[in-house]
């Protein structure tokens, strides 16, 4: 009896062989004749069982896998570049143990190859909006490739338009780790029959110059990406609530680069952010050394300081937004409202006075106070409204200034040109 159940059993895996060889072999004739779906239909025939087979069996089923998921991924299926990678990566893996290298060389050259598609259908998923799946395939093409870290730049970028900031964190830290510095040269011509100047590599522009297509070579170099890489790992660590981490970032940063002024901002809005003001007015002055010129770094000054009841100094710094950007809105409007506020806190004093002599007195040197600053504040928008006459901030701010010291003609007049 044990011996018919021991030929039974014999028989019985000898036709499993059978099977699996004929689903192998079919997947083989299916791949060569471009129908790389009936390849995969006839490889999961024999998945359940291949782990049993023999090493070389093994080897060719994850070649033939690959090869039908890389056909596949071409044509846009979801999740085959992943599964392409991991067959052929396996025949690699089983050709070492047994020794014997058969398919190992194909499938390295197919992974290579690979790595075009995987970026061309990255440019694709940016194009059409899909981020997370633009920066898994170019992390992919990365590590098929890791001599270009270009393309896990290209996938932190890609995870962060995607508001993926986990991810984008991943790659922005894995190219600090590497020292990815990103700046290179860039090599241009202008084409002569359309005018136009193109990028191209330098020994194809120097052949092409040389020919007489293109002309005006020039050489580009584009700067470190270092800085730009730990600012943004700084700036996602305070997206996600993890202040010091992001501190620490920064003086990463700005020991590469002590003199950009947007880190010096950037570490500056933190501060603000974690209510450390007296930081953040420090790091502000700081910035101001540095770009002397930036009405932004003054109008920020201008607002904490505001926020911090220094009015005298939110106004110079204000003033001088303007005086460098003289069509400066937000810096026009809010030094308009130093004013009024200066005015309006007046009020309550006035409010609170009897009906003596001398208190008519000071009502009256109160009001005069109030609608003198409130005339300042309208001085200062009427300037403004000279170069933006259809700002709807500016004309609803000067009305309402208007309208608080009593002069109807010129509420009126502020009321047409706002279109009431």
């Amino acid at each position: 009896m044990k011996t018919n159940i021991l030929i039974i059993a014999t028989m019985f895996c000898s036709v499993v062989g059978i099977a699996q060889k004929d689903q192998i072999k079919t997947a083989d004739k299916a791949l060569k004749s471009g129908d790389a779906m009936a390849a995969k239909t006839a490889l999961d025939g024999a998945a359940s069982l291949i782990s049993g087979a023999d090493e070389k069996m093994q080897a060719q089923y994850y070649f033939l896998r690959g090869s039908a998921y890389a056909d596949l991924a071409k044509k846009g299926t979801a999740g085959a570049f992943d599964e392409a990678i991991s067959s052929f990566k396996k025949v690699s893996e089983v050709e070492e143990k047994s020794g014997k290298a058969k398919y190992s060389s194909d499938a390295q050259e197919k992974l290579s190859g690979m790595t075009a598609d995987l970026i061309n259908s990255a440019v694709e998923d940016n194009n059409n909006k899909k981020y997370e799946e633009a920066a898994g395939k170019l992390y992919m093409g990365y590590q098929l490739s890791p001599r270009d870290t270009v393309y896990l730049y290209y996938a932190a970028s890609s995870a962060v338009n995607g508001g993926h900031y986990e991810k984008a964190l991943k790659y922005y830290n894995e190219l600090k780790d590497l020292g990815y510095d990103g700046g290179g040269m860039v090599y241009k011509a202008t084409n002569v029959s359309t005018g136009e100047v193109e990028e191209m590599e330098k020994t194809q522009r120097e052949l092409m110059v040389k020919s007489g297509a293109y002309k005006d070579p020039v050489d580009e170099k584009t700067p470190s990406k270092t800085t730009e890489i730990v600012k943004n790992i700084a700036l996602i660590y305070t997206q996600l609530g993890q202040d010091d981490k992001a501190l620490d970032a920064y003086k990463d940063a700005r020991a590469k680069d002590p003199m950009d002024v947007n880190l010096i901002l950037n570490e500056a809005n933190l501060y603000y952010k974690m209510g450390d003001k007296e930081k953040f007015k420090a790091l502000m002055a700081e910035a101001s050394e540095v770009a002397p010129d930036n009405p932004d770094l003054f109008y920020n000054v201008g607002v904490i300081n505001m926020e911090q009841g220094n009015i005298e100094d939110a106004r110079k710094a204000y003033k001088r937004a303007i005086e460098i950007n003289p069509g400066y809105v937000n810096a026009q409007l809010n030094l308009s409202t130093t004013y009024v506020n200066e005015g309006n806190g007046l009020i309550d004093e006035m409010n609170s006075l009897g009906n003596s002599k001398k208190d008519i007195a000071r009502y009256d040197e109160l009001k005069e106070q109030k609608d003198s600053l409130f005339r300042d504040g309208a001085i200062i928008l009427e300037d403004a409204l000279k170069l933006n006459p259809d700002n709807q901030s500016i004309l609803s701010q000067l009305k309402n200034i208007y309208g608080a010291l009593g002069d109807n003609e010129n509420f009126l007049r502020l009321k047409k040109l706002a279109g009431e």
